[in-house]
C-alpha cells in the first residue's frame, strides 16, 4: 500500500508514477473521497466536543440541584447526530481504504520505460548456450516414458504432471540442491509453512483483491491454495514490531504453488512449463529500509548461483514499468536459456516491494526507543523447480536422447550422472 500520506500530499504526482506502468489513478475521486473524508471528520470532532460540553454543563446543573430538563432537551438528538457522522465517516475511511488497496506499487525512478516484456533491459547474461550440431528437442521428447502427462490429464485436467522414476528423483534432487544452497552458503532459515491462506493473507502481500480469478479458492471458507510462499512467508512478520536488531530475516521455504493461469489462457500449453501446480524454492527477505536496494542485488545473487551450479546458461533483465508485478518497486528476472525454443524463459522474479507490503500487513521494527518504521520485504524464487527441470533436461542433451546431469546433481542422484527415458 502506499503511503496515505504520500497520496493526500501530491496524488498527481503519484497518478503520474504508476501511470508508468499502465495503471490510471482516479485522482478526482480520491480528492472527492478525502475532501468528504476531512469534512465528516471535523463534524464527528465538532459533535463530540458539543456533547462533551453539554455533559459538563448538565453535570454542573444537577450538582447545583438545578433543573437540567431544558438543557437536555437542548441537545435531544446530538447523539443520534453524533452517531450518524460517525457512521458516515467509517463508510468514507473504509472507502478510502478500499480504493487505495487497488494502486499499485510505484516503480523506481531507474526502471526502464516500457509496456511489455520486449521493453525489458538486459543487465548481463552467464555462459554462451551450447551451439548443438543437432537438433534440439524439447523436454517432453526427452523425457519420453517419465513424463506422464495424460495420466495426470486423466486425474486432474489439463496443466498438471506426474513424474516417474528417474524423472522424480531428479526434480526431487533439485528442490534439495537448492535448499541446501539456501541454507548452508547463504543464510537462509528453513520454514515449512501452510498451503492454505486466509484472505488478509493474499491482501497483505498484494495478490488480493486484483488477483482473484488467478487463485484456488477452499470450498466457501473465504481460503485459498497458495499462489507463492511468498504469501505465508511474508505473513510471518504481519502485525509485528521487530528490534531492529532481528533485521535482516532471511527465509526459504519449499512449497507448491497453485494457480488457475487465468491470465494466460492457451498460453505454453505444451509440457510442464506453464501448470496449474508446481514447485518452487522460494527467498524472502525482510530488511532495513536502508539495506533495501542492496538486499535486492544479494538475493538476485543467490538465485543466480543456483544457475551457475546447473552450468545453465541464463541472463538477468530488469522489468520495465508495465511488465512489473503489482507490488513490485523493481524486479529482476533471471531468464535461462531453453535450447527447444531457442530463446531465454523467465525462472526466478526478484522483486524489491520496499514497505508496500509491510504497510498492508502493518510489519514494522523500532530502533531503540524511536517509533516503529515499516520493514522493508524482498523475495525472489531460488528456483522455479520445474523450468529448472525443463533447462536442465534441454541443456544436458546429447542428441542421443541421454540427459547428461550437471556435477553439482551427481551427490543427489544417487552418483547418477546421467538421465536417459525408457524411449527415445
Amino acid at each position: 500500500m502506499i503511503d496515505p500520506g504520500r497520496l493526500r500530499q501530491d496524488v498527481d504526482g503519484i497518478a503520474a508514477k504508476v501511470g508508468r506502468r499502465g495503471f490510471v489513478l482516479d485522482a478526482q475521486r480520491f480528492r472527492a473521497l478525502e475532501a468528504r473524508r476531512k469534512e465528516l471528520q471535523l463534524q464527528t470532532e465538532q459533535l463530540q466536543n458539543e456533547r462533551r460540553s453539554a455533559s459538563s454543563r448538565i453535570g454542573a446543573a444537577k450538582a447545583k440541584g438545578e433543573d437540567v430538563a431544558p438543557l437536555i432537551a437542548a441537545v435531544g438528538d446530538l447523539g443520534e447526530r453524533l452517531g450518524a457522522a460517525k457512521t458516515d465517516f467509517e463508510s468514507v475511511r473504509a472507502e478510502l481504504a478500499d480504493f487505495a488497496m487497488t494502486i499499485p506499487n510505484v516503480p523506481d525512478d531507474d526502471v526502464p520505460a516500457g509496456d511489455t516484456d520486449a521493453d525489458n533491459v538486459e543487465l548481463r547474461r552467464w555462459r554462451d548456450p551450447l551451439a548443438f550440431n543437432f537438433e534440439p528437442r524439447d523436454h517432453v521428447a526427452l523425457a519420453a516414458g517419465l513424463l506422464d502427462l495424460p495420466a495426470a490429464a486423466k486425474i486432474s485436467g489439463a496443466r498438471f504432471s506426474v513424474l516417474r522414476g528417474p524423472l522424480a528423483r531428479l526434480h526431487r534432487a533439485l528442490t534439495q540442491l537448492m535448499i541446501d544452497t539456501h541454507t548452508g552458503a547463504h543464510g537462509y532459515e528453513e520454514v515449512y509453512v501452510p498451503y492454505v491462506v486466509d484472505r488478509s493473507a493474499l491482501e497483505g502481500t498484494g495478490q488480493l483483491p486484483k488477483f482473484e480469478a488467478d487463485l484456488f479458492a477452499v470450498g466457501e471458507r473465504d481460503q485459498f491454495l497458495i499462489p507463492t510462499a511468498e504469501v505465508p512467508v511474508t505473513n510471518l512478520v504481519r502485525d509485528r514490531i521487530l528490534d531492529e536488531s532481528e533485521l535482516p530475516l532471511r527465509f526459504v521455504a519449499h512449497t507448491p504453488c497453485f494457480r488457475s493461469e487465468a491470465g494466460n489462457y492457451g498460453k505454453d500449453t505444451h509440457g510442464i512449463f506453464r501448470q496449474h501446480q508446481f514447485e518452487k524454492v522460494e527467498l524472502v527477505q525482510v530488511v532495513h529500509p536502508q539495506r533495501s536496494w542492496d538486499a535486492l542485488a544479494e538475493l538476485t545473487g543467490h538465485a543466480e548461483a543456483v544457475l551457475r551450479k546447473l552450468e545453465l546458461p541464463y541472463r538477468a533483465v530488469t522489468l520495465c514499468a508495465g511488465d512489473l508485478g503489482f507490488a513490485a518497486a523493481k524486479t529482476i528476472d533471471l531468464e535461462v536459456w531453453l535450447p527447444a525454443e531457442g530463446r531465454y524463459r523467465e525462472i526466478s522474479s526478484c522483486s524489491n516491494f520496499l514497505d508496500f507490503q509491510a504497510r498492508r500487513m502493518m510489519a514494522r521494527f523500532r530502533a531503540g526507543g524511536s517509533r516503529p518504521e515499516y520493514v522493508h520485504t524482498l523475495n525472489g524464487s531460488g528456483l522455479a523447480v520445474g523450468r529448472t527441470l525443463i533447462a536442465v533436461l534441454e541443456n544436458g542433451q546429447d542428441g542421443d536422447g541421454v540427459v547428461h546431469l550437471p556435477d553439482a546433481l551427481r551427490p543427489y542422484m544417487g552418483g547418477e550422472s546421467r538421465l536417459q527415458p525408457e524411449t527415445t
